[in-house]
């Protein structure tokens, strides 16, 4: 990439999927002056205080980070207004950014959107994605504006996995759309920059919608249709996990995460899970241990 300046920008980003944009945009020589994402919180089973993955990915490079509780916080906003940026960059930060902060820089804030857009607007569009057997998807880069993944977009990558690839883990899916997203990014930056780009309106007549998905919504039918149940299986392969419920011989119910799967003779097949409190194992083997348990 060849621009007459390396750009001065912000990010703000916290999951895994801002890590893989940000080391799209680093193999591109492309490097964030400040990284702005979410504050230290309690993470695993010991509710370890513990940083986002974006600070940790900052902080290996000395790069400067900052965890704002608000954005409305009038000591970030001037701290963040002391520098003369010329772009934004947003990419899974997880927070409404405010319309004052937007027009900040010389040529406005770019989100990462792993949909082809104005499809699976809002927070989940990965796993909305898988769950609905959209095989053809992409990534967006849009303009922000103060609605949800609403503004102008700047430009599109589609994607299609070979049928025998389909349907995909959900962190693997995300990762390679998050990396596509990254290299988009940085494809688009030098004409964005120097305003050769004109930004197209979505069409909101063809706008749809994710939600955030919950525990609940993660949970499997044994006996349901065997393809729905592989596409949740896929899907849900992080958090939350894929899961259904059996009894112990005392009547108590008992959790066990579904880690792969397949369809064998149109019958949904489980190889492997992790029954709860135990390592993950052979779903035979589980079958073996539970059958021996109930005798």
């Amino acid at each position: 990439m060849s621009l007459p300046h390396l750009p001065r920008f912000a990010f703000f980003g916290t999951p895994r999927f801002a890590v893989r944009v940000l080391g799209a945009l680093e193999t591109q020589g492309l490097m964030p002056a400040v990284v702005i994402t979410a504050p230290d919180k309690p993470r695993g089973r010991g509710l370890v205080s513990s940083a986002a993955p974006a600070k940790e990915w900052a902080l290996e490079r000395d790069i400067d980070v900052v965890t704002p509780e608000q954005l409305k916080d009038s000591n970030f906003i001037t701290e963040l207004a002391n520098t003369e940026w010329d772009v934004f960059v947003v990419a899974a930060y997880g927070k409404l950014i405010p319309k004052n902060i937007l027009e900040m820089p010389r040529v406005g804030a770019l989100n990462v959107h792993p949909s082809l857009l104005p499809k699976f607007r809002g927070p989940s569009p990965v796993i909305s994605a898988i769950l609905a057997d959209e095989r053809v998807t992409g990534v967006t880069i849009m303009l922000m504006d103060e609605r949800m993944d609403h503004g102008p977009i700047i430009a599109q990558g589609r994607i299609e996995l070979e049928e025998s690839a389909w349907p995909p883990q959900g962190s693997m899916f995300e990762d390679l759309l998050a990396t596509e997203g990254g290299n988009l990014l940085a494809e688009a930056l030098k004409p964005w920059l120097e305003k050769e780009i004109t930004p197209v309106p979505q069409n909101e007549h063809e706008a749809t919608y994710t939600k955030k998905f919950s525990d609940a919504d993660a949970r499997i039918d044994l006996k349901g249709e065997p393809y729905e149940q592989l596409l949740k299986i896929r899907a849900f392969d992080s958090n939350p996990r894929a899961h259904f419920f059996t009894q112990t011989p005392s009547g108590r119910d008992f959790r066990v995460l579904v880690t792969e799967a397949d369809i064998e003779n149109n019958m949904l097949r489980i190889l492997r899970v992790i029954p709860e409190g135990k390592p993950e194992m052979d779903y035979e083997t589980f079958l073996h241990s539970a059958a021996r348990n109930d005798s």
